[in-house]
């Protein structure tokens, strides 16, 4: 099972240029409990970047830089399917 409705969809962001960044979200109810990814601009993000991390559903960038700016979207996923969250905008001014 996964439901349709995230139940936090992340929410757009605006930060300046060398702050943190976090873009939360908790995924819809599902059986099993669903895992987090997120996408930026569509393509999916890798946890190898050491300057972001993923925990929970938190989306955390160290230190932001111009080129963080985009559109991301939470994807949860498990043996059911995938369900994308809308979209939240990161503003790096």
């Amino acid at each position: 099972v996964l439901r349709d409705d995230f139940r936090q969809p992340p929410a757009d962001v605006v930060v300046a240029v060398g702050e943190p960044a976090v873009l939360e979200c908790v995924p819809p109810r599902g059986h099993p409990e669903p895992s987090i990814s997120w996408k930026k601009n569509g393509a999916r993000l890798s946890d190898k970047d050491e300057r972001l991390a993923i925990r929970g559903g938190k989306l955390m960038l160290a230190s932001t830089r111009k080129s963080d700016a985009g559109v991301y979207v939470c994807v949860a996923t498990n043996v059911v399917g995938e369900r994308d969250s809308e979209p939240a905008e990161l503003v790096v001014f």
